[in-house]
């Protein structure tokens, strides 16, 4: 991926105003997903959900929307993510109905069973161990909560966007997963209900799992 710092990318950790340009524009360009991969899913309104990785925060506004008597929690390990998702979602934050913090997915500062509802849009991609930060996301699911990953890109799909990171990846540490690799990280990391929906032409993937 573009717009590398320190040989980390942009997208990975957006730093300064290269990386505030890019949290902009993700929040722009990644909407469309995200709704995507919320139709397949029921936010309930009193849920209590977090999002993984929250970027620019455009999810944390559209979880918010939807559990309107509920709370939405961000975390990111961006600082700059941090302050732009604060930013975008002040109104909820005063209300009391949303809050964001500086953590990592390897380490999430939640007590076990604490959400309804977790989401991964643009990211998981990038934790530094896929099996170890599941079961991390799995200990605070809520028996019955589920889990949702949404992508833009997966190994072997044939959208232009998905063959380019693909062939980039030796380069940029992006840990491109094939659909049923996506189905074996969500059922060894103790999931169940697990389900799979691709949009092919535009190499989106979205994949679900239920904590029992």
């Amino acid at each position: 991926m573009p717009n590398r710092t320190g040989g980390v990318t942009q997208f990975q950790l957006p730093t300064g105003w290269r990386g505030r340009l890019t949290l902009r524009r993700m929040n722009r360009s990644h909407s469309g997903l995200t709704d995507w991969g919320l139709t397949h899913i029921t936010v309930e309104p009193k849920y209590t959900s977090l999002d993984v990785g929250c970027g620019g925060g455009r999810t944390v506004g559209k979880l918010a929307a939807l559990a309107t008597q509920g709370k939405v929690y961000g975390v990111d390990y961006s600082e700059d993510s941090v302050a732009m998702s604060k930013k975008i979602n002040a109104a909820a934050i005063r209300a009391g109905r949303a809050e964001i913090a500086k953590a990592s997915v390897s380490q999430l500062p939640f007590p076990d069973n604490t959400f309804d509802l977790i989401t991964a849009v643009e990211t998981h991609f990038w934790w530094s161990n896929l099996p170890t930060d599941m079961r991390e996301v799995f200990r605070v699911t809520k028996r019955g909560g589920i889990f949702i990953v949404v992508a833009e890109v997966y190994k072997g799909a044939t959208s232009t966007v998905s063959r380019w990171t693909e062939k980039q990846a030796p380069q940029t540490g992006i840990a491109m997963l094939t659909p049923d690799e996506h189905r074996d990280l969500f059922t060894n990391a103790g999931f169940v209900d697990i389900h799979l929906d691709i949009d092919a032409e535009k190499g989106w993937i979205c994949v679900t799992g239920r904590k029992v």
